[in-house]
């Protein structure tokens, strides 16, 4: 697998763990995605373009951190986590990933231009990233939940306890 040295060194710095699963935080996560929502919401209309798109893109990343804590997944990584989310539950991270470029551009670097338009179609697409993890979580059962979690322990290349 192209990405085995990438995760190993992350399990060994422990940025990358098997966790007992927890609704708890997952929840929490959730919370925090839609708050990150929000915000971008707010600055959008207050007309701060670079930021929204920034806090749009950390409301999908949140939602993620959510779907793999409550699989069993810690994932302090954006780029791994975002990879385990297309490789534990086969959901396109296209999107994510191209919201992650546009937030590194965007509080990165100056030499750039951007509409309103684009930040809101950004907000839109959060939405739907988001709605589309929580419908995952809700359909998490304690069976798929601990097969997923398998999985990623195999990824990993650590031991399933």
């Amino acid at each position: 697998m192209i990405h085995k040295q990438f995760f190993h060194t992350l399990v060994k710095e422990r940025k990358l763990q098997i966790v007992e699963p927890n609704a708890d935080i997952g929840k929490a996560y959730i919370s925090r995605a839609l708050e990150s929502l929000s915000s971008a919401k707010t600055l959008l209309h207050a007309g701060n373009l670079k930021d929204s798109v920034a806090l749009s893109y950390y409301s999908m990343y949140h939602s993620v951190l959510a779907l793999l804590f409550c699989v069993g997944v810690k994932c302090e990584n954006h780029t791994a986590a975002i990879i385990l989310l297309k490789e534990l539950f086969e959901i396109d991270n296209a999107q994510i990933s191209r919201a992650k470029k546009e937030r590194v551009d965007k509080q990165y670097y100056v030499d750039f231009t951007i509409t309103h338009q684009e930040v809101s179609h950004a907000i839109q697409i959060a939405e739907e990233f988001i709605a589309q993890n929580k419908r995952t979580i809700d359909q998490l059962n304690h069976i798929n939940a601990e097969d997923i979690r398998r999985s990623a322990a195999k990824l990993l290349g650590v031991k399933f306890k």
